[in-house]
């Protein structure tokens, strides 16, 4: 059975940066497309950026553009989300997740991590 592991939440003021990890084991990680989403509290699970197998591709959402960073490093199995000038609407659970495809919908994602908290506070 694989396993996705987040690890880098924490709390940071508005304007400060953090840095999530995404450890995959037990799969081939460079055949999968990874992404990374967030959910607040009484809402849906949203995306926020996804990468290609091959780490050519990358994909983010609107309100991330310009302040985070997706990639991944294939020989550590590894998948990183860079994020700067974060805001407290950023505050939130992340997840990274894995799929066949490069895509934005939570559903084509059928691989999960546990999640990591990120709270930004004003």
């Amino acid at each position: 059975q694989g396993q996705l592991v987040e690890s880098g939440g924490g709390s940071v003021q508005a304007g400060g940066s953090l840095r999530l990890s995404c450890a995959v084991s037990g799969r081939t990680f460079s055949s999968y497309a990874m992404g990374w989403f967030r959910q607040r509290p009484g809402e849906e699970r949203q995306f926020v950026a996804a990468v290609s197998w091959s780490g050519e591709s990358t994909h983010y959402a609107d309100s991330v553009k310009g302040r985070f960073t997706i990639s991944r490093d294939n020989a550590k199995n590894t998948v990183y989300l860079q994020m700067n000038s974060l805001k407290p609407e950023d505050t939130a659970v992340y997840y990274c997740a894995a799929a066949n495809l490069l895509s934005d919908y939570v559903r084509r994602y059928p691989y999960w991590g546990q999640g990591t908290q990120v709270t930004v506070s004003s």
